[in-house]
């Protein structure tokens, strides 16, 4: 499986964006809320899935959206289950590391 990985670095920090490839320029809603899987933020370089989770395992604030992605997270101990929420079928999760 692959996913799409963005890492950004600047002086305040890490940030990385990972999503399942198939969902790149999807557009999810769950009531009021909106969520745009857009190339702009969300599209990186296509790589395994371990190599995304030792980069979010570097990171200091995240965004992740997919089922393989959010469930590798939640499977290395990532990410909090209890913080990931779904628009319709996709879970969704941000990370922030203080």
């Amino acid at each position: 499986m692959e996913v799409h990985l963005r890492v950004i670095r600047d002086k305040k920090g890490v940030m990385v964006t990972i999503c399942d490839a198939e969902l790149l320029g999807e557009t999810f809603r769950q009531g009021k809320m909106k969520l745009e899987v857009n190339s702009k933020f969300y599209g990186g370089r296509l790589c395994a899935v371990a190599e995304a989770m030792n980069a979010l395992a570097h990171a200091d604030v995240a965004n992740l959206v997919g089922e393989a992605t959010i469930k590798a997270a939640v499977g290395e101990g990532l990410v909090d289950p209890r913080a990931v929420i779904h628009f319709g079928r996709v879970p969704h999760v941000q990370v922030i590391k203080l």
